[in-house]
This record gives structure tokens, C-alpha cells and sequence, in this order.
């Protein structure tokens, strides 16, 4: 809104007329907001959570055999007593900037905010079914899925047919070839208007696929105090830098990406999340306060990965959320081999102690395919380390555009 404001005032001569027109600034402003506003509601949000009763009653990870333990007795009861659905904050402290400081006429502003509330909304669905109804099994993995994709598709046809968005070649930003474009087009074996067809097909598969694997993701990567909030903020970095360089002329030659006019505003989004995860660390670390819960880790997962759809890095997500993309693979192997196995030899085995992959570090004595049995990581110094990791995935990926 002041954004608007102040365009409209702008043939006005006042001090301070032309702040608004610098985007570094209006970055900064928006990160310092969310910060804020996620440090002074948070308390009240979290009293209110309290209040009706809305706790996470205990995360059991996957693949656990009865009677094992991940965590402390003490550190079990603690988690049960914690709210959960504390994904609400993280939604209003980005909304309150960037209804301010975004230019909402922006069409990358807009599916950034519809991903937002749309996957609010679905995870808050998901949260409701577990804690007010106490079905533990949430909302039922299809029924999530159909949500996301629906998100996915229209984000796709939006990005394919906005005449606000340049598309008249559908590429990706990756490393190591000339221009670090990748094409579409290249893999479709025809031409004419048969191979624009199959080539808007493969973008449509990879959009949605690259939304649903995003969201799902960080969900999964959400099950220790502040891994998923700490490991958000680093990768929103980068994709606001990424949005930030791409929409700069300048910038974007000197980096030798491609010019995507009007991407510079999804920099200005993406502070205001980070902003948003910091202030929510507040609360999140150990010992949490509060759980972000599905309301915040499908949110999450979702703006990040239509934020690196919109500015055409959709491809470099496998490296830059390195941490999100081998929690998910950790489950998928892990599932895979046990039911293999249940089915060869009448007895499911496992390759990691227990998934997702963080679990795996907190499991003390138990022996699995890979690991013989050890002991447990402290979960405080598993974050830490985890956003080390994380930390160096990101340079990796910002170091890798120089690369031809």
C-alpha cells in the first residue's frame, strides 16, 4: 500500500519522495518488518494456540520399531505440551510488508501471494484434521497432493499465458553451458506447433512436479526445533539474490543469465520471508516454543518453489535445497527397500536407522544397512550443523553461475 502511495505522490516534492523507488530499500524495510512483526505477535500467537488447546502432541518419525525412542523421555513430553500451527505467524508477519512495500499490481507479487494463502490454507486443513479432530493421519496424502498440484498447474498456465510474463521461450537458469540457459524446446523431438505443444507439456510436468517435491519437502524436513525455519531462511536468500540479479540488466549481464524484467520484485517477497523465519526462530529454537506445524512448512515449501519457477531456476533447486531434496530421497530409498525386502524375505529392512534423514542422527544403538550402531547427535548441534551444510550448498549455487 505505501508502495502505491507513494508512486501516486511521487510528482510531489517532500523529503524522502524517491525512497520507495529503490528496491534495496524496499527489501530491507520489508525483512525488518516481518522481523518485527514476527517478534511482537508471537507471543500473542502463541498464548492463543495455547489457549485452545492446539499442541503438536508428539512427532513420530518413520520407520520406527515399537518401542524406540528418538528422543529423551523429557524432550518427548516437552513436544507434546508445544503448540503447533505457529506457520500462522510466519503468513501474517510476510503479508503485513508486503501488502506495504510490494508493488501489488505485479503479476510474480501475485501467485507469490496466492501460494502463500493457498498453501496456508491446505496445510492449516491438514493441522485442523490432527489436532481439533485427533486424527493423526491428517489430511490424506492424495487429497494433498490434488491441493498442491491444482496450485502447480495454475502457476504454470499463468507463467505460459500472462502477457505480463515473457515466454516466448520457456527455459531454466543452470550451470555450465554458454549463456546458462536451458531450453525446453530441446527436449522435444519435433518442431512447429506439435513441439511447442510437447514442450509446454514438459514445462507444465516439471513446474508442478518441482511445486509438490518443494512443499512436501520442507513438511518432511519440519521435525526438529528450527532445521526447517533455519534452512527456509538461507534458500530464500539466495532465490531473492537470484530474483534480484535476474530482473537488473546490469546484473543479469555480468552474471551471464538471462533478463527477466520485473523478477526484481520477488526479491523484495522473499525478504520479507526471510525476515518472517528469523523472527520465527525466536520462538522455534530449542526448546521450541512453538511448531510451525503443516500451516507453515507447505507454505513454505510452496513460495520457494514457485519463487525459483518464476525466476527460471527451477533446475538448481536439487543443489541449493541440497538439505530439503535428501530428507525426501532419504524416505522415498527408505521406503522403497523395506517393502522390497518385507516382500523378499518376509521382513522389512532399512537402510537408514529412520527417516527423514535428520531422525537418522538422533537414533542411538540401532543398526541399519549403512551405519552401524552408534551414538546419538544432540539435536541442537544437528540443526547447527545441518545449516552449515545448507550455508555451502548456497554459495555452491551462487558460485556456480560464473562456471561456463
Amino acid at each position: 500500500m505505501l508502495f502505491h502511495l507513494f508512486e501516486l505522490l511521487r510528482g510531489y516534492d517532500f523529503p524522502g519522495h524517491n525512497l520507495m523507488g529503490f528496491l534495496s530499500f524496499r527489501a530491507i524495510l520489508a525483512s525488518m518488518t516481518a522481523l518485527l512483526v514476527s517478534l511482537l505477535a508471537g507471543p500473542g500467537v502463541i498464548g492463543w494456540l495455547r489457549r485452545h488447546g492446539i499442541y503438536d502432541g508428539g512427532r513420530t518419525p518413520g520407520n520406527a520399531r515399537k518401542g524406540e525412542r528418538h528422543l529423551g523421555v523429557e524432550d518427548e513430553n516437552a513436544k507434546k505440551r508445544t503448540p503447533t500451527m505457529g506457520g500462522v505467524l510466519i503468513i501474517l508477519s510476510v503479508m503485513a510488508p508486503v501488502l506495504l512495500f510490494c508493488d501489488l499490481s505485479n503479476t510474480y507479487i501475485l501467485l507469490l501471494i496466492a501460494t502463500l494463502l493457498w498453501m496456508g490454507g491446505l496445510g492449516a486443513v491438514d493441522d485442523y484434521i490432527k489436532v481439533v479432530r485427533n486424527d493423526k493421519g491428517g489430511l490424506s496424502k492424495w487429497s494433498k497432493l490434488a491441493g498442491q498440484s491444482v496450485l502447480a498447474l495454475g502457476i504454470a498456465l499463468t507463467v505460459c499465458l500472462s502477457p505480463s510474463i515473457d515466454t516466448k521461450e520457456l527455459f531454466t537458469t543452470i550451470p555450465f553451458i554458454r549463456a546458462h540457459e536451458f531450453h525446453y524446446s530441446w527436449l522435444s523431438p519435433f518442431s512447429g506447433q506439435t513441439g511447442t505443444v510437447v514442450t509446454w507439456g514438459v514445462y507444465l510436468a516439471m513446474v508442478i512436479l518441482v511445486i509438490v517435491a518443494s512443499s512436501n519437502s520442507v513438511n518432511l524436513t519440519d521435525g526438529v526445533d528450527g532445521l526447517a525455519a533455519g534452512t527456509s531462511a538461507i534458500v530464500g536468500t539466495v532465490l531473492g539474490i537470484f530474483a534480484w540479479m535476474g530482473g537488473n540488466l546490469i546484473y543479469s549481464d555480468y552474471l551471464g543469465i538471462s533478463y527477466l524484467p520485473g523478477t526484481e520484485e520477488v526479491a523484495v517477497f522473499m525478504s520479507a520471508l526471510v525476515g518472517a523465519l528469523v523472527g520465527f526462530l525466536w520462538f522455534n529454537t530449542k526448546p521450541a516454543e512453538v511448531f510451525m506445524g503443516d500451516v507453515g512448512s507447505l507454505a513454505i515449501g510452496g513460495v520457494i518453489g514457485v519463487a525459483a519457477v518464476l525466476v527460471r531456476k527451477e533446475l538448481l533447486l536439487p543443489l541449493l535445497c541440497g538439505i530439503f531434496f535428501c530428507e525426501s530421497l532419504s524416505v522415498i530409498v527408505q521406503t522403497t527397500w523395506f517393502k522390497f525386502t518385507r516382500a523378499k524375505y518376509g521382513e522389512g529392512r532399512r537402510i537408514f536407522r529412520c527417516t527423514p534423514l535428520h531422525h537418522h542422527f538422533q537414533r542411538e544403538g540401532v543398526p541399519s544397512v549403512i551405519t552401524r550402531p552408534g551414538k546419538a547427535v544432540p539435536e541442537s548441534k544437528l540443526v547447527v550443523r545441518f545449516w552449515i551444510v545448507q550455508l555451502i550448498l548456497a554459495v555452491v549455487t551462487l558460485a556456480l553461475l560464473k562456471v561456463r
